[in-house]
C-alpha cells in the first residue's frame, strides 16, 4: 500500500507538467467548435498570442465598419469641394485600408469567417453604421452639401467605432487586437475633432 501511494505521489508533478503544457500550446485552439465559438470568457492560442471570442467580434464587426468608411472616404476626390475634407477622406482610407487586411489576416490564423453570423450584410448592431439610404444620399451629393454630409455621417461612423474599440478593451484578449483598438480610439478621436472644426467653418 505505501508503494501505491508513492507512486502515485511521484506522478502527480508529471500529469500536472503535462496539463500545463496543453494548457499553454494550441490544445484549448484546436479543441475548438468554430461554427459555434468558445465561451464568452474562454482563451485560445495561436501565432499571434492569446485570443477570445471578444476579439474575434472585435474583427468581424470591424472590418465592414472600416470598409463602410473606405467606401465613403472614396466618393470624396470627385464630389467633396473642401481641399480639407479630400485630404481628410485620403487620411480615412490609408489608415483602414491596411487595417483591413490586418484584422482579415487574424481572422484567418484563427480559422474564423471573417463576417460575424448572421451579420453578412455588415449592417445590424453595428453602432454608427450608415443605412442604405444614407449611403445613397451621400453617393448623390456634391459640392458644399457633400462636405456637410460627409463630415456629419463620419463623425457618427467614428464614435461608433471607438464604441466597439472600447469594448475590446474591455473584453478582449490577443494584445495586438487591444493595441489596433487603441490606435483606433486615439485616431479617430483626432479625426472627428477635425470635422466638427470642419462643420463648424462649412
Amino acid at each position: 500500500m505505501f508503494r501505491n501511494i508513492s507512486l502515485r505521489a511521484a506522478l502527480l508533478p508529471a500529469a500536472a507538467a503535462v496539463t500545463a503544457l496543453v494548457l499553454a500550446g494550441g490544445g484549448g485552439h484546436s479543441g475548438m467548435d468554430h461554427g459555434s465559438g468558445t465561451s464568452p470568457g474562454a482563451t485560445a492560442s495561436s501565432s499571434i498570442g492569446a485570443y477570445n471570442d471578444a476579439d474575434v467580434a472585435f474583427a468581424q464587426a470591424m472590418i465592414p465598419h472600416h470598409q463602410q468608411a473606405v467606401r465613403m472616404a472614396q466618393l470624396a476626390p470627385t464630389r467633396a469641394a473642401d481641399a480639407e475634407v479630400k485630404a481628410l477622406a485620403e487620411q480615412i482610407r490609408a489608415a483602414q485600408d491596411p487595417e483591413i487586411a490586418t484584422m482579415t489576416g487574424w481572422l484567418q490564423t484563427w480559422q474564423r469567417p471573417t463576417a460575424m453570423p448572421g451579420h453578412e450584410s455588415g449592417h445590424q448592431g453595428m453602432p454608427g453604421m450608415m443605412s442604405d439610404a444614407q449611403l445613397a444620399a451621400l453617393e448623390a451629393a456634391s459640392g458644399r452639401e457633400f462636405d456637410r454630409m460627409f463630415s456629419e455621417l463620419m463623425i457618427a461612423h467614428h464614435e461608433g467605432a471607438i464604441t466597439m474599440a472600447q469594448q475590446e478593451l474591455a473584453g478582449g484578449a490577443n494584445p495586438a487586437a487591444k493595441e489596433l483598438a487603441q490606435q483606433i480610439i486615439a485616431a479617430q478621436q483626432a479625426e472627428i475633432a477635425t470635422m466638427k472644426a470642419l462643420l463648424a467653418r462649412l
